[in-house]
């Protein structure tokens, strides 16, 4: 690593050292209803928008009400940008004319943002129009982000309450999570980026004429002019990332230098995406009445994070091993960024590219400055495995926390079974129900992922989108599937993706991805908060100390490690220890 991404690192790491107690601490009063900064300004909006809604905040939801009210919300949400999508071309904000989306992708775009994955299987520039951009797809990343925190704020409450049978109320919780947290911090970085060189316009795409030839076009004749894309995009970036969306205006997304245009939007950027799901385990530790049991989830979450991120970032410094026999040096130096650069931009460097791989696998983000793809074969790994270990280090936006705490009840389940008792946490035994619940959370997705990835690789209408072939090619589609079922919504590369099949599995895929982990999630929550906590004994297991934290983070990688490890061993790692790459 160079002098600038130490500086780079050691930058990131102190954001997030004050972001995570001060945005922690203001989450505990959003959602727990306590007299928080911002009151004389934000009430009477909620107010408002409660009485044009016919919403009654004092009202509160049972579990099962609460999943029926985002599913009706989600699914309207979701036929709203189809629509728009559908007929995008006789709406106004039109300026480079962009036609009718086609039904499949208007179905795949719709799912993927309506679920907070953002998988693109198309370029954004040359596809959608400003308003589908603005209004189709933004809205989304605020709702969809929203939600998530939610349900987060949900699955705390039901772990807090004793005998009750509401775990708060669906449309304040997700108003809130908009109105006081999402659209400040948004407003906020969206002037921060202009300021920085990020594009906010509603040009049409203009053309320019250069002093050298730029291109060949589809007859072979050489031309002098250069395409320049306009657009809102500083506006859309901070909600990209604080929502832990992805979804770019640009095809080439992070490395594209509108979007992206320096390194310190980059890690601005990081920060964004990893502030609000590092500060949920702050506010669940004071919800909760335990900080001891918060930085449990904090730490876990913080050394599966490291893990991954010291790894990635050490195999793509070293460079590619490929071209040290020809004596080519990948060292950095004063004018050279150093390591791997194949696929990144060498304005970012490979470290500063290796970092947001991690960040944003880690999160549900999906915002890639560069190509996984090109990367070495263990780099590649990291984050493939990030989307697998199901992002709870620490996650989407709210999701990471009540996946985490999915692995903490299996903790506990696996370290009561050693011991002979009925496994607690925080005072609520977790019996047949709950247990049946997990198993159901965490085998979902791989029979999902696995099931059409494996499908994928055994017709024809799989295998013709692939780049590469062998391993390497497994490697994109298992991706691919992972990152959908996941709701990443990062691409590995090289798969084409904009098909009837990839269209509609992934989209389908997506749509498992979201509900049916969520749908458990809250029956578990709706069942623990009808539950009154037992005394704690001498027999009983202490989940807050440094012991259980280190179960935590192995239980959460042998449960992955289990699951994956089959396709991960013909994928990625047979292409390093074989050396085909």
């Amino acid at each position: 690593m160079s002098g600038a991404n130490w500086v780079e690192l050691v930058f990131l790491l102190a954001l997030l050292v004050i972001s995570t107690p001060l945005l922690g601490n203001y989450m505990v009063k959003v959602y727990g209803n306590k007299k928080a900064p911002g009151d004389r300004f934000f009430l009477p909006i909620e107010r408002a928008i409660y009485r044009v809604c016919g919403i009654d905040p004092e009202s509160e939801q049972r579990w099962t009400t609460y999943v029926l009210s985002m599913l009706a919300f989600t699914v309207v949400g979701i036929v709203f940008t189809y629509v728009i999508l559908r007929v995008q071309g006789h709406l106004p904000f039109n300026p480079d004319h962009r036609k009718d989306v086609t039904p499949a992708l208007s179905f795949n775009t719709a799912i993927s943002f309506g679920t907070n994955t953002n998988w693109q299987n198309y370029a954004g520039e040359s596809t959608m129009s400003h308003l589908s951009q603005m209004l189709g797809l933004v809205w989304h990343q605020f709702i969809s982000a929203a939600v998530g925190m939610a349900l987060a704020a949900a699955f705390i409450r039901a772990l807090v309450r004793r005998g009750q049978t509401t775990l708060g109320n669906f449309w304040v919780d997700t108003i809130r999570s908009s109105l006081r947290i999402l659209l400040p911090i948004s407003f906020v970085f969206a002037f921060i980026f202009m300021s920085q060189g990020t594009i906010e316009n509603f040009h049409a795409i203009k053309s320019a004429n250069t002093v050298a030839v730029q291109s060949v076009d589809a007859k072979g004749a050489t031309t002098a002019s250069q395409s320049i894309p306009g657009g809102p995009v500083a506006s859309m970036l901070p909600i990209e990332g604080l929502g832990d969306n992805g979804g770019g205006f640009f095809n080439a997304n992070g490395a594209h230098p509108f979007q992206m245009p320096n390194p310190i939007v980059a890690v601005l950027y990081l920060w964004l995406l990893l502030m609000i799901p590092f500060a949920f385990p702050w506010t669940f530790g004071k919800m909760v009445g335990s900080m001891r049991q918060g930085f449990v989830v904090l730490t876990a979450m913080t050394v599966l994070f490291s893990i991954g991120l010291l790894t990635v970032v050490g195999f793509e410094g070293k460079g590619n091993p490929k071209l040290v026999p020809a004596g080519v040096s990948q060292a950095a130096t004063a004018t050279h960024p150093g390591g791997n650069l194949e696929g990144k931009d060498t304005r970012l460097g490979s470290t500063l590219s290796a970092m947001e791989a991690n960040s944003i696998t880690a999160t549900s983000t999906g915002t890639t400055n560069s190509a996984h793809e090109s990367f070495t074969p263990i780099g590649g790994t990291v984050p493939l495995f990030q989307i697998l270990l199901g992002e709870v280090d620490p996650g989407g936006t709210g999701t990471g926390l009540y996946g985490m705490l999915i692995m903490v009840f299996i903790s506990v389940f696996i370290a009561g079974l050693m011991v002979g008792r009925t496994p607690e946490y925080l005072g609520k035994k977790i019996q047949g129900p709950e247990v049946k619940l997990t198993a159901l959370y965490i085998l979902v997705l791989p029979f999902s992922v696995l099931a059409l990835a494996g499908t994928s690789v055994v017709i024809h209408a799989g295998l013709r989108s692939l780049l590469s072939s062998g391993t390497h090619g497994l490697t994109e589609i298992t991706y691919a599937f992972a990152s959908g079922a996941h709701n990443n919504g990062s691409a590995f590369a090289g798969l084409s993706g904009n098909t009837a099949w990839y269209n509609t599995t992934l989209g389908l895929n997506m749509l498992v991805g979201r509900f049916a982990l969520i749908i458990p999630a809250l029956a578990i929550a709706g069942s623990l908060a009808r539950k009154h906590p037992v005394p704690a004994s001498a027999g009983t297991l202490r989940t807050d100390t440094p012991l259980f934290t280190g179960m935590l983070v192995l239980v959460t990688i042998i449960i992955t490690g289990l699951t994956y490890f089959p396709v991960l061993a013909l994928g990625p790692f047979a292409e390093h220890f074989t050396g085909k790459f």
